[in-house]
């Protein structure tokens, strides 16, 4: 069983910066963080191949945001920056197949993630 922790989350003022972290498989999986606000439905942030070499944003996170790995310490990061106040949410890492990462379309369709998180809280005041 796969187990995924994250960790980094917490309360932070507008155009400030947070890192999050996830505890990812020893195994070949491509990895995501999504996140959840109050009363909407979960939405796709980020993914980022396993070999790293792919990287795939939503657009209101680009520029703004950076997924990142590190296999040797099987973590996986998001770097936030100029945070907004519509970043807050509950952010959830996931893992799936190593082919989902080929293609947008794929990668941010959260069915496609065979394990999740529980999830870590963002809120970004104004």
């Amino acid at each position: 069983q796969v187990q995924l922790v994250e960790s980094g989350g917490g309360l932070m003022q507008a155009g400030g910066s947070l890192r999050l972290s996830c505890s990812a498989p020893g195994r070949a999986y491509t990895m995501a963080w999504f996140r959840q606000a109050p009363g909407k439905e979960r939405e796709f942030v980020a993914a980022i191949s396993w070999t790293g070499g792919t990287t795939l944003y939503e657009d209101s996170v680009k520029g703004r945001f950076t997924i990142s790995r590190d296999n040797a310490k099987n973590t996986v990061y998001l770097q936030m920056n100029s945070l907004k106040p519509e970043d807050t949410a509950v952010y959830y890492c996931a893992a799936g197949p190593t082919y989902i990462s080929n293609y947008y379309s794929t990668a941010s369709q959260s069915q496609n993630y065979n394990y999740w998180g529980q999830g870590t809280q963002v809120t970004v005041s104004s």
